[in-house]
């Protein structure tokens, strides 16, 4: 299961610092490209306020939060694609995360050089997926030589999944080779799932994020609707935050002096908390939970996953001797009051082996090994 997301992004927009913000962790920070030769790897809690009420009704010795993980993948430049910079380094990083984050610097420093040498989002965001299309370009393009020699083969079944797969290289090959993303062409499912064995970077989601500054906190600056409009075209999310502001806010140890500068700054919550609840649902990871005695924990399934493999992510024995699940959702708990209430009003369920779990769900597992 990915879990994780690799921050991406020109030198200098600010990836290493909304990075140390994220995880506490020390990621290098400094004026110049290329700080960051090996990724950071940090992992972060998710915030879940649905945790925090559970632990209020249903007292636990701990309480354990879902995670997600990330990665400070260093900056791009253009021509990385033919290994200027470190690019090939970086590609080679990039390839390995679940999803892409791609910071976009939306803000004017002087002190803080543009390895272009000025602010322009459109042009960087074009930078970067140009350089990214263009690897995977190269990967196709070994591909279909690879692939026409299996077309003449003598094997049937290699030859017929080679002629299968022929047409779809080569609309992959046109698509890269304008620059654009392979996850916005128009695929049947059958080429979909083609696509993801071939392991495309561009085939990964992403999702752009604003770093502005303290001025354009709560504002929508020109910078900012230039990645508005992109996003919406390519119809993902986007998520605003003011980098500086965040490592400020994250350098507090005291939860309330937090609360109370996010109040300040005019934010309900910080920009990271929305970072991070955005990438992990567009992961496609759900939430469910697990309660009572030792601990109230979450856990972190797929969407789409059944009980059997939800318990599995729980102990793989879970998944092996699965009998039945328990279960109710944590609305329920909140409507209801207490377990006990639940139990009364009938919606306790039991499930088996083709229960889909939802989000939110509090799980009591059976089993037998």
């Amino acid at each position: 299961m990915s879990l994780n997301c690799g921050i991406v992004g020109l030198p200098n927009v600010g990836k290493s610092t909304i990075f140390s913000a994220l995880t506490a962790a020390p990621a290098d920070a400094a004026n110049y490209p290329f700080c960051t030769i090996d990724p950071n790897i940090g992992i972060v809690s998710v915030p879940d306020a649905r945790l925090d009420r559970i632990a209020d009704m249903i007292p636990a010795d701990k309480v354990i939060p879902a995670v997600v993980e990330f990665v400070d993948i260093a900056g791009l430049v253009k021509g990385a694609s033919k290994g200027e910079g470190l690019g090939n380094k970086f590609l080679a990083n990039i390839r390995e995360v679940g999803m892409i984050v791609h910071v976009v610097r939306c803000f004017e420093n002087e002190d803080i050089v543009h390895v272009e040498n000025r602010i322009n989002p459109t042009d960087d965001i074009e930078v970067i997926n140009i350089e990214l299309a263009l690897a995977d370009l190269s990967s196709i393009e070994n591909r279909i030589s690879k692939n026409e020699r299996f077309t003449r083969g003598s094997d049937k079944s290699a030859r017929e999944k080679a002629m299968a797969l022929k047409p779809l290289l080569e609309r992959l090959q046109t698509q890269l080779g304008e620059g654009l993303p392979a996850r916005g062409m128009d695929m049947s499912d059958d080429e979909r799932i083609l696509a993801q064995e071939l392991q495309l970077i561009t085939m990964k989601k992403q999702i752009y994020l604003c770093n502005v500054d303290e001025e354009s906190i709560g504002k929508e600056s020109d910078f900012v609707v230039q990645v508005r409009k992109i996003a919406d075209q390519e119809k993902t999310d986007m998520v605003v935050i003011c980098g500086k502001l965040e490592a400020d806010i994250a350098a507090l140890d005291d939860p309330e002096e937090r609360a109370v500068f996010l109040e300040e700054a005019g934010l309900e919550e910080s920009g990271l908390s929305r970072l991070i609840k955005t990438t992990y649902k567009a992961l496609g990871l759900r939430t469910f939970f697990t309660v009572g005695g030792v601990e109230n924990k979450a856990w972190t399934f797929r969407e789409g996953m059944r009980a059997p493999q939800t318990a599995g992510v729980i102990h793989t024995d879970f998944e092996k001797g699965f009998i039945k699940a328990d279960v109710y959702n944590c609305e329920d708990l909140f409507s209801a009051g207490s377990e006990s209430a639940i139990k009364a009003a009938g919606k306790m369920r039991m499930e088996g082996k083709e229960y889909l779990v939802k989000d939110g769900d509090v799980m009591f597992f059976k089993f037998n090994v």
